[in-house]
């Protein structure tokens, strides 16, 4: 079999899958066996990079008793994008969402883009689902505006909707709870991830009584900055510091150019990148408390064999790598791989999946699993078949990310000073073994994943013309693909 130069210089060839058949579009509580309609609850973290998972003993629980794709990558580093893909399984080029304001970015630019009727709420409360939304949306919402309508707006397709604006803080926010604007204060029970939590079990309690299956977003803040912790978690993890890889304080060489004023870290940077870490750790604590006590809530009610539980991150955080300051934006490792462990009915327990999956299989992915038809519009393919460890073919190669360097910083809480990772605008795909990254003013990446892990041998300029021709088309391709089939085709190669 002849390799293709995307695959990686000396990298092995890649394993192939692919998603089945789509599923029915009966609008029903019932599959068309007679077996119930699986429920669906799906924790969305801000900024959780994989460092994390060490102190989060529910999602190492979740991980031995589901399944977690080792090689899953996000459209881009960034949230509003991220989030942009995961409800609508489309990448930024389609969604038309790059940054998190202004003309190409935030809430004003998804709902612009029609990009609300196309998310998997509307879908799944179509076919029957009761439909639950909590916490984080989309950067520039804000709980009480009407947006033309009489009342603080609701998006259409969510039964219960309980949305925050700044929620940052964890503290001093207001809900939109359903179109009331509710605030809260600085009190313990106020603790916003807490407040999610409670009213996470109250859903799943109404469901439960009402016998309908349900599909519920848990979108929290945490461990977004400024990383507050639950009052109960400010003292855990004391001397905790961050990771030292062996891409700590080290840039990759030949440096690219947006990189190259990088200073070695000083000694104070450093605590702080510590001091920054821990408080990180602390903040995910309540969030890990919740997946635990809506585990147990499930089990309570007799619904845990039949619901899935799937935890991840919108994006990556570097703390360091690359001598970059904290933040996210890059297409490194740091950045756009994340955690995705999924658990339920009919997935492998303490299973690895290691072909590549993106954020824009999310919304496919729930779809199917409700019995769904996914919507033509989705970019993305349902990971449903790979998590019932079905032998199937023609599976994509390739993952593609895209970002935008922001026009603005103001009002944008992840505007980031050039040493912290402020990129310019890339297009850049990645494999399992293998990143390439093509930068707006002409320069290039190339690392080798599976000899680099680390990503600190830029090979660009030593690839053959031919394997650089081959690169930038697949990438090419990629950016200009629509819908899941000539997305899929774009993303796989000959070999």
């Amino acid at each position: 079999m002849k390799r293709h130069p995307l695959l990686g210089l000396g990298a092995a060839a890649l394993l192939l899958a692919a998603c089945g058949a789509p599923a029915s579009t009966e609008a029903h509580s019932e599959t068309t066996t007679g077996a119930k309609k699986p429920n669906i609850v799906f924790v969305l973290t801000d900024d959780l990079a994989t460092n994390l998972v060490p102190y989060m003993p529910h999602v190492k629980e979740l991980q031995r008793d589901g399944t977690s794709f080792s090689n899953y990558f996000v459209t881009d580093s960034l949230c509003c994008p991220s989030r942009s893909s995961i409800l609508t399984g489309k990448f930024p080029h389609n969604t038309g969402v790059f940054t998190n304001n202004g003309d190409d970015g935030g809430y004003g630019a998804y709902n612009r883009n029609g990009n609300e009727r196309d998310c998997y709420g509307p879908a799944l409360q179509k076919a029957g689902y009761r439909t639950g939304f909590m916490g984080k949306y989309l950067n520039g919402y804000l709980p009480a505006d009407k947006h033309g309508t009489d009342k603080p707006y609701v998006p259409p397709g969510w039964d219960e909707w309980d949305v925050a604006g700044n929620g940052y803080p964890e503290f001093d926010y207001s809900l939109n709870e359903n179109g009331k604007v509710v605030k809260y204060g600085h009190d313990p029970e106020d603790y916003l991830t807490d407040v999610v939590s409670k009213k996470a079990t109250s859903f799943i309690d109404s469901s439960a009584a009402a016998k309908k299956p349900f599909v519920l977003e848990l979108a929290t803040f945490a461990p977004h900055a400024p990383s507050t912790p639950a009052p109960r978690d400010a003292g855990d993890f004391p001397g905790l510091k961050a990771p030292r890889t062996p891409a700590y304080d080290k840039p990759s060489e030949p440096t690219p150019k947006w990189q190259s004023g990088l200073k070695p870290l000083s000694a104070d940077e450093q605590r702080s990148i510590d001091s920054k870490f821990a408080k990180r750790a602390r903040s995910v604590q309540a969030v890990d408390d919740m997946i635990g006590r809506v585990r147990d809530e499930l089990k309570a009610k007799g619904l845990a064999d039949n619901t899935y539980i799937v935890f991840s991150s919108d994006n990556g955080f570097h703390m360091g790598e690359h001598r970059l300051r904290p933040g996210k934006q890059t297409a490194y490792d740091t950045d756009i791989r994340v955690p995705l462990v999924v658990a339920g009915p009919d997935v492998a327990a303490g299973k690895e999946i290691t072909r590549p999956a993106a954020n824009v299989d999310l919304s496919p992915t729930f779809q199917d699993l409700a019995g769904v038809r996914p919507s033509g519009t989705a970019d993305g393919s349902s990971l449903a078949p790979l998590l019932r460890g079905k032998q199937v073919t023609d599976w994509r190669q390739t993952v593609l990310i895209e970002h935008h360097h922001p026009a603005s910083k103001k009002d944008d809480p992840d505007a980031a000073p050039d040493s912290s990772g402020n990129p310019p605008s890339y297009e850049a795909i990645r494999t399992p073994d293998a990143l390439w990254v093509e930068y707006a003013d002409g320069e290039r990446e190339y690392y080798d994943t599976k000899s680099d892990p680390n990503e600190l041998h830029n090979r660009a300029s030593s690839l053959p013309k031919s394997q650089q021709d081959a690169l930038h088309q697949t990438l090419t391709d990629l950016q200009k693909c629509k819908g899941s089939e000539a997305c899929a085709k774009a993303g796989r190669v000959e070999q």
